[in-house]
């Protein structure tokens, strides 16, 4: 039941509701109880007096003449039958049921009711059309083989009523005057309990629009801590996110700005006047190498940003990594043929057991092909010398590593710069490859999206040149595995 309908949902309502309404539906339980309690109540003394009377009039049965008699003097029955409010009644019946004194008309006990002598009891019964209080006793008569006599005292419920309205009013009265009151200190303690929502609110539309910091949870109740943290884990995210952005487009501008000036250069070369045929060429070989460069750094950055923007939201898929660098092998031997590189695969073959993982096949891919890129651009080779190349899954069946490889003939990478190739546009020293030094930032990013290890060694220690093997390491499931490979089967 929700005593304030509004059109939006409002936490202070709906605390406000929950608690009133209980309050004003139980008023009215609380009233009829009260009702019932009060009766009980206002009979117990006027219930003691009908008892006392009964007894009274019991001790007033005598024995003359072998026979019961009761005799009530004058002043006590004037007595008995003075009230203001309600009427009483009286009636001794003898041990032969022959009326002795008081009213004919009143009502018996129950029928099978056992009399006890000298047990005082009490009953609700109707007498000339109103309702009474009954108090009724048995006394024992001294004659021989003879039953008790009955004593019966009855009082209209006048008085009783009057005395439970009186507490009635006594109780209710008060409540209706405190429980506005109550209803106001409702209203006041919630208004001051959610001030502190109120104040956070304030704190965050005074911030600046790139203020990102993280809001002090030391300062909200306990119980909107949560609501702080999982919003300055947001904010985080979010800083995280612009800083990517940021990242990337100061990149992006830093990398293309030589081959766009290239670009521009050959062109206002091309339009001199007395520009001959061959120069023209050259002019052209140098704009479409610049168009390239430019274009391959462009296909860099976006993979670099799809791989950093990944993150929680990355969709996974069992995958088998031999096929998928069987297939980078293929993409990348047109280029290999072409510098004259030997590029070839070895190693556990597509659906063999332990190639299996869970993980996105498209950046899976996008990180084998980076790494032979790498290996295929830094090796030097020529058709009577070629380099070679090589990419290698080693699986375990019975473990719960899966290694990728690549390696290659190439200068090597000197262990002081081992950690520094992972970093965007570094380039090792000595090398005149033409690259954007993205490669291996978006092979490691993808690997710690994989939650994979990844390490740099020489693949021919000892020799000139000693090479480069890089080493990707993926913690698999044993069991998951199988049961991928036993739904797969099934």
């Amino acid at each position: 039941m929700k005593l304030f309908q509004r059109e939006q949902r409002s936490l202070f309502g709906e605390i406000l509701d929950w608690m009133l309404t209980p309050l004003l539906l139980l008023w009215p339980v609380s009233l009829a109880l009260t009702w019932l309690v009060a009766q009980s109540i206002a009979g117990k003394p006027f219930d003691r007096a009908l008892e006392y009377n009964v007894q009274a009039l019991a001790q007033l049965v005598t024995v003359q003449n072998q026979r019961a008699v009761f005799y009530l003097p004058q002043p006590a029955r004037e007595i008995l039958r003075a009230d203001d409010s309600d009427h009483v009644y009286y009636q001794v019946l003898g041990p032969k049921d022959e009326l002795l004194s008081g009213e004919r008309d009143f009502p018996a006990p129950p029928q099978d009711e056992w009399p006890v002598v000298g047990e005082t009891r009490l009953r609700d019964a109707e007498m000339r059309g109103l309702d009474v209080r009954v108090a009724y006793t048995w006394v024992r008569v001294d004659l021989a083989g003879a039953q008790p006599a009955l004593v019966q005292v009855a009082e209209t419920r006048e008085k009783r009523s009057v005395l439970a309205t009186e507490i009635i009013k006594g109780v209710m009265l008060p409540q209706l005057v405190i429980l506005p009151l109550a209803v106001l200190l409702v209203w006041l303690a919630l208004v001051r309990g959610i001030k502190p929502l109120s104040e956070l609110e304030e704190r965050i539309r005074a911030r600046k629009p790139d203020d990102l910091s993280p809001l002090d949870e030391k300062v909200v109740p306990l119980e909107v801590a949560p609501l702080v943290s999982s919003v300055n884990d947001l904010l985080r995210r979010l800083k995280d996110s612009i800083a990517t952005q940021k990242r990337f487009l100061a990149d992006a501008a830093h990398q293309l700005k030589t081959p766009l000036a290239g670009l521009r250069m050959q062109a206002d070369l091309a339009q001199r006047e007395h520009f001959n045929a061959d120069e023209l060429k050259q002019s052209l070989k140098q704009i479409g190498r610049s168009s390239m460069r430019a274009t391959h750094t462009v296909n860099q950055l976006l993979a670099l940003a799809r791989a950093e923007s990944s993150g929680k939201a990355l969709v996974r898929q069992r995958c088998d990594l031999a096929a998928l660098t069987v297939e980078a092998v293929r993409d990348t031997v047109p280029r290999a043929m072409d510098k004259h590189v030997d590029l070839g695969y070895d190693g556990a073959q597509p659906g063999s057991a332990g190639v299996w993982l869970q993980g996105n096949p498209t950046l899976l891919k996008e990180m084998i092909r980076n790494l032979l890129d790498n290996a295929v651009a830094y090796t030097p080779s020529t058709a009577r010398q070629p380099g070679v190349v090589t990419a290698r899954v080693l699986a375990d069946p019975f473990g719960s590593v899966l290694v990728l490889q690549v390696e290659d003939t190439g200068p090597g990478i000197a262990k002081s710069e081992r950690e520094l190739v992972f970093q965007p546009f570094y380039r090792a020293l000595g090398t005149n490859v033409d690259g954007s030094g993205l490669g291996l930032p978006i092979v490691r990013e993808i690997a710690h999206q994989h939650k994979a290890e990844i390490t740099l060694e020489d693949a021919r220690a000892g020799q000139l040149p000693p090479g480069t093997r890089v080493t990707v390491r993926f913690q698999v499931s044993l069991a998951a595995d199988r049961a991928s490979e036993a739904v797969e089967t099934a």
